[in-house]
């Protein structure tokens, strides 16, 4: 059975969505004026992650070809040549575990992530002028016991200064590889995103924020 205080959050949550999708035809400086003063008002809402279920879709194109930019959707040489897909859901499922360690006490919530681009350097690119690590996934949190969500599924963009050159290297010597730092860059997007009202990491109110506007 769901708590009386889970139902009237996703009851709260469903009315701030509701509204939120009538607000473009509203001045938008009066808009950014409300989203910065519910973002001030708003504080934590706590959370028991009692699950964390990453999906890295098949149907996105891995690309192993050694360009500058050379498209596709997953594009990984910080591991050996193997099932990209594997390697990056392993990379989300650490990631996400650590950054919501800790979160055991609160609303009980179920974390599903999917992953819709992985986008890090090619050799010619790490080994010469360095780049963006581009990583976009969507996050919706879920109720254990139904699987019903209680937020929209929200896109963000995570982009990470990826090194080059001699930087890049000197930063796999101090064991500060491709994998390591997207991991832990990862691991603070996820716990901003579940702990601060406005992440910045994502446009308008967080999903806390969401939470926390009424």
């Amino acid at each position: 059975m769901i708590h009386q205080a889970t139902i009237r959050i996703i009851a709260a949550l469903a009315f701030v969505l509701g509204v939120s999708a009538c607000a473009g035809t509203q001045n938008q400086t009066a808009s950014s004026a409300t989203t910065a003063d519910a973002s001030q008002r708003a504080a934590p809402v706590a959370l028991d992650i009692q699950a964390i279920r990453v999906n890295v879709p098949r149907t996105l194109k891995v690309s192993e070809k050694n360009r500058y930019y050379p498209g596709g959707d997953i594009v990984w040489r910080g591991e050996p040549i193997g099932d990209r897909y594997q390697q990056v859901t392993a990379i989300f499922e650490e990631a996400m575990a650590r950054g919501t360690a800790g979160m055991d006490s609160g609303v009980p919530t179920v974390l599903d992530v999917e992953v819709k681009r992985f986008h890090a350097l090619t050799e010619k690119t790490r080994y010469t002028v360095g780049g963006v690590h581009a990583l976009t996934f969507v996050i919706t949190l879920r109720d254990p016991a139904t699987g019903q969500a209680m937020t929209q599924p929200r896109e963000i963009k995570a982009d990470l200064k990826a090194y080059g050159g001699s930087q890049a290297i000197a930063a796999d010597q101090r064991g500060q590889t491709q994998r390591v730092r997207i991991t832990g860059h990862l691991a603070q997007v996820i716990r901003a995103e579940l702990t601060e009202p406005g992440s910045f990491h994502s446009e308008g109110l967080g999903l806390i924020g969401m939470l926390n506007t009424l």
